[in-house]
């Protein structure tokens, strides 16, 4: 089967066959993907061991590992070439929301800031570890809907950026 995996607006081509090979953007990898229970995985590759935390929810998948937050989006062939033929965008949006539950340390950003796509915006501690939330678009930090010590929810909302597309 074959999927595309959009991270930070670039994407990749996986395919997984009957028998687990894995090939990324076609070069073969060889990965070992055990789940540990609920969102905790085990991930070995390259002779390298590591924990990571995926939660999938909805059209987003968020991948916590080696204390860094990757947000992601995959589709199959099928959904990749009806996003191509509908022209959507893969990424874009100008919100930040958790992707778990957790403790903010620190908004480093402020409203009406001018931000470029990966600029970290916010700390957020889950799990005993401090993850970069970062702008998912270039454009202007236009609400932050949270301060530093403040709990909050998966999916709550924490930072919105007005596109720049959509300044004028």
């Amino acid at each position: 089967m074959k999927y595309v995996a959009i991270i930070n607006d670039q994407h990749y081509e996986i395919e997984i066959d009957n028998t687990g090979s894995v090939l990324v953007n076609g070069e073969a990898r060889d990965v070992d993907f055990l789940n540990l229970g609920g969102s905790l995985f085990s991930v070995i590759t390259e002779n390298r061991s590591f924990e990571a935390v995926i939660d999938d929810d909805e059209d987003k998948i968020a991948v916590m590992m080696t204390g860094r937050l990757f947000e992601t989006q995959v589709l199959d062939e099928r959904a990749m070439l009806m996003m191509q033929r509908r022209g959507a965008p893969a990424s874009g949006s100008g919100e930040v929301h958790a992707p778990m539950p957790g403790l903010i340390v620190e908004v480093t950003t402020q409203q009406g800031a001018a931000v470029s796509q990966g600029d970290t915006l916010v700390i957020l501690e889950s799990m005993k570890m401090q993850n970069e939330l970062k702008s998912p678009t270039d454009g202007l930090v236009s609400a932050i809907h949270i301060e530093a010590g403040q709990a909050v929810d998966k999916n709550d909302l924490l930072v919105e950026i007005k596109p720049a597309a959509e300044k004028s």
